[in-house]
């Protein structure tokens, strides 16, 4: 992979500034990874803005059903949708101007990822943002 994550240093302070993470393909159902990391998340002071059509609410938040539709400030997308998923999503995070993208572990798409670095914004991919929290800021 010709792709490079920001290193670690740069990963610590990404995660001190975050307030509030749009959580992409956050699931209703608490065995699923996405709703476990966001829930942590939450439990360590974070503001989670579930994105996920067809549902009104997870972990006690308004859920959107998309990117496009949240109301608030976003300062990080997490994102847990398959990778041919990622040019689109990409897409509505350069169009709303948003500063930062995480790409959980396990999805890959590196050109979705350099042209969201080309525009601008910081870059994670393929690393879950849950193991990289509890492993530099706690």
């Amino acid at each position: 992979m010709s792709f490079q994550n920001p290193d670690d240093e740069s990963i610590r302070t990404l995660l001190k500034k975050v307030k509030n993470i749009a959580v992409l393909g956050l699931s209703p159902k608490p065995d699923r990874p996405s709703y476990f990391v966001a829930k942590a998340m939450q439990g360590f002071g974070f503001s989670i803005i579930p994105v996920r059509p067809a549902i009104a609410e997870v972990l006690g938040q308004k859920a959107y059903a998309s990117l496009r539709d949240v109301t608030g400030s976003i300062d990080l997308v997490d994102v847990f949708r398959a990778a041919e998923y990622l040019d689109a999503i990409v897409d509505d995070c350069i169009a709303l101007q948003l500063p930062a993208i995480w790409i959980q572990e396990g999805i890959v798409n590196e050109a979705a990822a350099e042209r969201a670095r080309a525009a601008g914004m910081t870059v994670v991919m393929d690393r879950c943002i849950y193991k990289d929290y509890v492993a530099l800021c706690s």
